[in-house]
């Protein structure tokens, strides 16, 4: 990270591994993991960014009260940021809550694809046994804004005189156009971003869900007691902005006559765009970031926003000259810089991925990062690919052109063992 000349780096605190029951004891082994990494972080000039939630969670608590579906995880939760708060505090001054609770709800207790796999037929991409994907995303969800809300308080009234910190939580977004001029379409998309974005941006802007999610969920989405409301508007220091890739929207209302209907029927829309469960590469179009930030400027308040993920993906045995990847980072490093010049509040971006990692969709089948890792050396050796020389050219005030930069050395499709293999 030094040589790469990074100033801030993004990690996640495993809540399952901090406390390994939900609640109780604090793991020590696992307190001396995290301040050693941000002592080492610090001591080399790089400010941790630390996320609290990244889809995992003590597995005793989902046997106990079924984890997010119950309102008992919101305690419990305050009570892991707490403990986060106080160990980590006086090194960490940027926190995120809860990441991408949209793509969570929506993944872990609708389609059943994402941990902790909950859904119900017909709306099940997964087997399982458990969950109702017509009412359990809005449920969980709720709880996510209500535990997130409840950290946020605990925050401001026990940490921040002393430590100054700043605690946020990270949205998930995609560039939402619609498929074509029609007025059916562009009240799609409108509708998209209601119940993709607009479904954790209002409460947290004006402590209510948009209208028209209110009107076609009806008694299935939660409500806020007027005391719930006031506690989660304004519970936001700033935004983390997730974001890969843009949709193209067309109309599908009739689904709205089904009686049965999970969030996508509630959506009622046809999504263009990328395969997400592939190793596909995503095209360049950095106009939808441009037009994600334009939207958070002009109807959430122009929030501060650090973009914290925003990558290329490639087969994780692609060559180590990934040039497609640096072409992406071009065009939406210089689309960040056009939003900035635009008005949005922008106050950082971190790329994703640094190095190679598990990725949630697919493992080890796609990669996204900048340093190459060799999944057969015994030391999981590390190996500079060319967007990791370009990003540290940029970062310290080179050149941007691909010619400028040469490998040393490629080996060009060495594969890797899969994780499911």
């Amino acid at each position: 990270m030094v040589e790469t000349g990074l100033e801030a780096y993004r990690f996640s605190i495993s809540w399952s591994r901090l406390i390994p029951n939900g609640i109780g004891p604090v793991n020590p082994k696992a307190l001396e993991f995290y301040n050693n990494l941000i002592n080492e972080l610090i001591s080399n000039g790089i400010q941790p960014h630390v996320t609290l939630h990244n889809f995992d969670f003590p597995q005793a608590l989902e046997d106990e009260y079924g984890g997010w579906i119950s309102r008992k995880i919101i305690r419990d939760f305050t009570n892991y940021a707490d403990v986060c708060f106080r160990e980590f505090g006086d090194r960490v001054s940027y926190w995120i809550t809860i990441n991408e609770p949209n793509v969570f709800s929506l993944g872990g207790y609708d389609q059943g694809n994402g941990p902790p796999h909950h859904c119900s037929p017909p709306f099940c991409i997964n087997k399982s046994k458990r969950g109702n994907s017509t009412s359990e995303p809005y449920l969980a969800l709720h709880h996510i804004l209500l535990a997130h809300s409840s950290a946020v308080r605990l925050y401001r009234t026990k940490y921040k005189e002393k430590q100054n910190g700043f605690v946020g939580i990270s949205v998930y977004s995609l560039g939402i156009f619609p498929n074509t001029t029609t007025e059916k379409d562009i009240l799609a998309a409108q509708r998209t971003r209601d119940f993709f974005i607009g479904w954790i941006m209002e409460p947290l802007l004006l402590g209510d869900y948009p209208t028209s999610m209110k009107k076609i969920v009806g008694a299935r989405i939660p409500t806020f007691t007027n005391c719930e409301s006031k506690l989660v508007k304004g519970s936001y220091d700033f935004i983390g902005l997730i974001h890969y890739t843009n949709t193209n929207i067309t109309d599908n209302s009739v689904l709205l006559e089904n009686d049965l209907r999970d969030f996508s029927a509630d959506m009622a829309v046809f999504m263009h765009g990328p395969d997400l469960f592939t190793n596909a590469e995503y095209p360049v179009e950095p106009w939808g970031l441009i037009e994600e930030l334009n939207h958070f400027k002009l109807n959430y308040g122009n929030p501060p926003i650090f973009i914290y993920e925003n990558g290329q993906r490639t087969a994780s045995n692609a060559s180590l000259q990934d040039v497609s990847r640096l072409n992406y980072l071009q065009g939406y490093i210089g689309a960040t810089l056009d939003a900035l010049r635009n008005g949005s509040n922008l106050k950082g971006y971190i790329a994703w991925s640094f190095i190679d990692l598990f990725e949630l969709l697919d493992g080890y089948d796609s990669s996204f990062g900048l340093y190459y890792v060799d999944q057969n050396d015994p030391e999981l050796k590390r190996y500079p690919k060319l967007s990791a020389k370009w990003y540290s050219w940029f970062l310290k005030g080179g050149s941007s052109s691909v010619e400028a930069i040469e490998l040393e050395k490629d080996p060009s499709h060495v594969s890797i063992g899969h994780f499911f293999d």
